[in-house]
């Protein structure tokens, strides 16, 4: 699996805001957050405390390799540790964008508890289980067309893969997951051979359709809500079936 390398150039046309505390990236959908062993400007960690001369840069908000949208990095520990505590007391609302199989047009709540599939050939792959972790997802329609469903997201608990793993509950999975999506098998095949034609006719979509559209840290004790726009792979995907996109995406 090839990864990508960032430039400073790149960070300053996606960094969305810069202060004396936090550093927030809209991330793309094919950038790592964690370090890797690559090099600093091969993950968004390392880009982000190169560029900015910064000791380390401590990453409040993570999100997976193949979703995009806001990321959150703190410059000192005592702002990190605030917003950690902040996450885990439910004080930071975030909100996503996904786009998902099937169409329907009725919010739906999942709560379900979820824990490790120990039945999945992914190692890092989650499940609804009873013996699992509290999970609350909102799911609501926006807009419905070809076959599949613009929706916004909202998270009240932040599990691994929760979005993904109660969307596939629902049996309609995020297009483009490898993972959730119509065969876990999928990801291992990505692993071991890259993007493939095989691959793309199955998923559609070469990441999985999900953004971090928006986070709310003013409980937290930064008075910002942080927002990215809906990117130009979904909203090309949504145009090209007449999935009408709301003018504030």
């Amino acid at each position: 699996m090839q990864v990508r390398m960032m430039a400073p150039d790149d960070l300053d046309n996606w960094t969305l805001h810069n202060d004396e505390q936090v550093v927030v990236i809209n991330k793309p959908g094919d950038i790592v957050c964690h370090p890797s062993k690559a090099g600093p400007w091969s993950s968004l960690a390392g880009a982000v405390r190169e560029h900015s001369g910064l000791a380390a840069a401590h990453l409040a908000f993570r999100l997976d390799r193949e979703t995009s949208g806001v990321v959150v990095f703190a410059k000192t520990s005592v702002v990190a540790a605030r917003l950690q505590k902040a996450l885990r007391l439910r004080q930071v609302a975030k909100s996503y964008l996904a786009i998902m199989t099937g169409e329907f047009s009725q919010p739906v709540t999942v709560d379900q508890s979820l824990g490790d599939d120990k039945n999945s050939p992914v190692l890092a792959k989650s499940a609804v289980r009873p013996d699992g972790k509290a999970a609350v997802t909102h799911f609501t329609p926006i807009a419905h067309g070809g076959g599949f469903t613009l929706v916004r997201i909202v998270t009240e608990t932040g599990r691994k893969h929760q979005i993904r793993a109660h969307a596939q509950w629902l049996g309609k999975c995020v297009v483009g997951d490898k993972i959730y999506g119509p065969d876990a098998g999928c990801f291992l095949d990505f692993i071991d051979h890259g993007w493939t034609p095989a691959l793309a006719e199955k998923l559609i979509m070469s990441r999985q359709a999900l953004h971090c559209y928006q986070i709310d840290m003013r409980k937290a004790g930064l008075d910002r809500v942080f927002t990215a726009p809906m990117p130009s792979d979904m909203r090309v995907f949504c145009e090209a079936r007449g999935i009408i996109i709301p003018g504030d995406l």
